[in-house]
């Protein structure tokens, strides 16, 4: 924004032409200065393109950090064990994708699943009572019965 006490319209065309995105001459009422910066934030949050940040994965109001290991659900922080988080980690990345308790095992655990089965649904309780707002209707952590679970976009 450029504010300058040459209020004739050739020196605002110059300006703006110059690569200001606004002209405002003196006097000038610091309120009107503060709402042409705001419009300015507005539009520029509007239009400029968001980098994705790769280390965080968003699903509705579920929110994963791989970096920080953290977890917020419907803005709350959530509080997962290790294991916890690799297995929310691995839905996560693969949303609607269903993963058997099997796969499920030997992705976190990194050794063959045999009868461990057990392990992951009680894991996977455990997550659903600290991300669902009513565990018994999961909004994302499903299960596809006889098959295993996902995580639902």
């Amino acid at each position: 924004i450029m504010l300058s006490a040459k209020s004739e319209d050739t020196d605002k065309i110059l300006g703006l032409n110059f690569g200001a995105d606004d002209y405002i001459t003196k006097p000038f009422n610091p309120l009107e200065l503060i709402a042409r910066v705001n419009s300015q934030i507005r539009r520029y949050m509007q239009f400029s393109p968001i980098k994705e940040n790769n280390n965080v994965i968003r699903i509705g109001a579920l929110e994963l950090n791989k970096e920080s290991k953290e977890v917020f659900a419907e803005g709350e922080h959530v509080k997962l064990t290790p294991l916890e988080f690799k297995i929310l980690t691995l839905l996560m990345e693969n949303p609607n994708r269903v993963f058997s308790i099997e796969e499920i095992y030997e992705r976190v655990w990194n050794e063959p699943a045999y009868n461990n089965v057990d392990t992951v649904s009680v894991h996977i309780r455990h997550i659903r009572e600290k991300i669902e707002i009513n565990p018994k209707e999961p909004r994302y952590l499903k299960v596809v019965w006889g098959i295993g679970y996902k995580i639902e976009k």
